[in-house]
């Protein structure tokens, strides 16, 4: 297992190196000089040198890449071009407000998920199964923002019951909570539903019944530890996703989170904030799916990923 684990490990340095040199990318790929973003139009030649040559912009492209590595790796990201400050004093306490927004929504994803898709398997072609299965359909079809809006309207207009918009307090968490996570609760029920109905239906699960025990111990203790394989792997990609995609849910619940930062930056062409915001998604991202790799040994050992 350590040494799976290891492997794993070192298996993300090339797609880490790879995920640098695209957010290094951005930069130089976007028409216009930055030197001439920051000193503003009808300014002297030599202003604009003199930037150029502070922001290290006439060094060869591999110096300027080796020292955006070197300064990302301990999290320094220079300063922004719009309000001066310090790139992470910006940065940070937005990333943690989208952090807490996708690991609520993915929780709630998992808890609805697994309940909906264990019942909907175990009861399958009745009733219960196929409403649950038309509320999944029903939620994988309508957009977040029209969830949000909705969600808005009833419970916070109509009945008062929560606070509309801001994060921070446990009323204000529900609405984006759900708004996000109703989408994942929904793959993720049909997907435990599939894939517990497969393993139901395999030699030991028969055996297992055949010995007599008890219906809840088959389920929970032999088939859905088996079953949560697939499932697994898309709670790992829904987080990511979620950390990356919550800009709609941010802007209805007007949620000051990395979402509204990297829109607003984009815009002003602040290249340092969206640098170190993009490459913060994605470090995270890699990380979050090599865990998932790695849980893929503890749910049932005899997988092999390599």
């Amino acid at each position: 297992m350590f040494q799976f684990i290891v492997r794993r490990i070192l298996q993300t340095i090339p797609v880490l190196i790879g995920v640098t040199i695209l957010v290094f990318s951005l930069m130089h790929l976007t028409p216009g000089n930055p030197a001439h973003i920051i000193a503003g139009e009808g300014v002297p030649k030599e202003t604009v040198e003199q930037i150029e040559e502070r922001l290290g912009l006439n060094d060869p492209i591999p110096t300027q890449y080796f020292n955006f590595v070197t300064d990302a790796a301990m999290l320094e990201f220079g300063n922004s071009w719009r309000t001066s400050l310090p790139v992470t004093d910006e940065l940070w306490p937005k990333f943690w407000v989208t952090f807490e927004l996708a690991l609520y929504s993915t929780i709630f994803s998992i808890f609805m998920g697994l309940i909906a898709g264990i019942v909907s398997a175990v009861r399958q072609y009745t009733f219960s199964d196929i409403a649950i299965m038309l509320v999944a359909l029903f939620g994988l079809s309508m957009p977040n923002f029209w969830l949000g809006l909705m969600l808005m309207q009833w419970f916070s207009i109509n009945l008062g019951w929560l606070p509309p918009t801001g994060w921070g307090t446990p009323e204000q968490v529900i609405m984006p909570v759900v708004t996000l996570g109703t989408m994942g609760a929904a793959v993720i029920a049909r997907m435990t539903r599939s894939s517990m109905l497969d393993v139901l239906t395999q030699d030991y699960i028969r055996t297992a019944r055949a010995k007599g025990l008890k219906e809840k111990v088959v389920v929970y203790r032999h088939a859905l530890k088996n079953a949560l394989i697939p499932v697994v792997t898309v709670v790992g990609l829904q987080f990511g996703g979620l950390l990356a995609g919550s800009v709609l849910t941010e802007s209805v619940f007007a949620i000051n989170g990395m979402g509204k930062l990297i829109i607003d930056r984009i815009l002003a062409r602040d290249f340092p904030v969206v640098q170190a915001a993009v490459l913060v998604i994605a470090v995270v991202f890699v990380f979050v799916n090599m865990i998932v790799d790695i849980s893929y040994k503890f749910l049932n050992k005899r997988v092999d990923l390599d």
